[in-house]
């Protein structure tokens, strides 16, 4: 059964080679395969690209519903790996070529030769501190294992005493132009000078110790700042502390996720504490104070009011985190569990009976 080409590309049978251009566009970028898309609908897109941008082909495809093979022919059953030698067609064309000129086409790869491939990645790394922690600012050290300038010779790749010289193959640009050829014509594109790497620059002699990379492995003690009122996935972001770049290129940066501990006793919401204080069955009728102890080790006395009752929840203002901001402080809230005795000595029985007389 005849492909219907004009649905493929989701065009009506009177589009314009121009909306026809963009439909392509559209569902070639969609369905790429290097782009996590279906090889099989692009291959179809593809077909159907070919048959309606020619005017011959597609003159012959709206007469017959199909193009046949010889003088204009083209066959819409070709595989792509086998190349185009039907047509007096002497190269072949493959999935990697296909690839190359949608980088030229939609800008998959521009940034191919123009990005800093010296520079040194990013690292990110977690930290886990206590609740406590987050009332002051204060340094933690942490370890870490990257690259790190080599010290033999500086970071910049080349043995002490020599020179570093201008790539002959791209005269410093880090670049090439190659030509590719495919059905659709050639193009001349940019791509990465193989000899340097895209550097410009390769030294007379590489360095013995890091081989011309201008880094190591190794370990570097770092200092995190912490500051007061941080919370769990804050991120801490450290400029150049990441991995050392290749031959004196721009160093990472390193992202300190933050993780707080849970405590025991307290627990954090936002900027506040809560805490639960159980209270005697005499203080929750008759009121009275219970000192209690902060999250920061000071203690402070809590006013009970009388015929207080299980569950309620008193706050003390200013008594829970430092704000991230720097502006004041959270709160803390206190909730009272009223302790009901499960045994009873012979005289506190006598008393609660008397109390029982009493309606209370």
């Amino acid at each position: 059964m005849a492909k219907d080409y004009y649905q493929i590309l989701g065009v009506s049978r009177g589009a314009s080679s121009e909306e026809i251009k963009k439909a392509f566009y559209k569902l070639a970028h969609q369905h790429h395969p290097d782009k996590g898309g279906d090889e099989k609908k692009f291959k179809e897109i593809n077909e159907a690209y070919q048959i309606l941008s020619n005017k011959e082909k597609r003159d012959q495809y709206d007469k017959f519903g199909q193009v046949f093979e010889g003088g204009a022919g083209f066959d819409p059953g070709f595989d792509f790996g086998s190349g185009f030698g039907r047509q007096g067609m002497n190269f072949e064309f493959d999935f990697g070529d296909l690839s190359d000129l949608m980088e030229d086409f939609f800008g998959f790869g521009m940034a191919k030769g123009k990005r800093d491939f010296k520079q040194g990645k990013d690292i990110e790394v977690e930290m886990e501190i206590p609740l406590q922690d987050v009332f002051k600012s204060g340094e933690k050290e942490i370890i870490l294992e990257k690259f790190v300038a080599c010290s033999r010779c500086q970071g910049k790749g080349a043995e002490p005493g020599t020179d570093i010289k201008e790539c002959f193959s791209c005269r410093g640009t880090g670049q090439v132009q190659q030509i590719k050829r495919t059905p659709l014509g050639s193009f001349t594109r940019s791509a990465v000078c193989p000899e340097c790497g895209g550097e410009g620059f390769r030294p007379e002699k590489p360095c013995n110790v890091c081989q011309g990379e201008g880094r190591i492995k190794g370990k570097e003690h770092i200092k995190v700042f912490i500051p007061a009122g941080v919370d769990t996935n804050q991120v801490i972001k450290i400029k150049g502390k990441g991995e050392a770049g290749r031959k004196t290129g721009k160093p990472g940066d390193l992202y300190v996720r933050i993780f707080v501990k849970s405590h025991p006793v307290f627990q954090r919401k936002g900027d506040d504490l809560y805490l639960k204080v159980p209270i005697s069955f005499t203080q929750a009728v008759l009121g009275g104070e219970e000192e209690i102890s902060t999250l920061e080790g000071t203690r402070i006395s809590l006013k009970i009011p009388a015929g207080v009752e299980s569950g309620k929840t008193l706050k003390i203002s200013g008594k829970g985190i430092p704000r991230f901001s720097g502006l004041g402080r959270g709160n803390m809230y206190v909730q009272l569990i009223v302790k009901i005795p499960k045994k009873l000595t012979k005289k506190q029985k006598e008393l609660l009976e008397n109390l029982k007389k009493e309606g209370i």
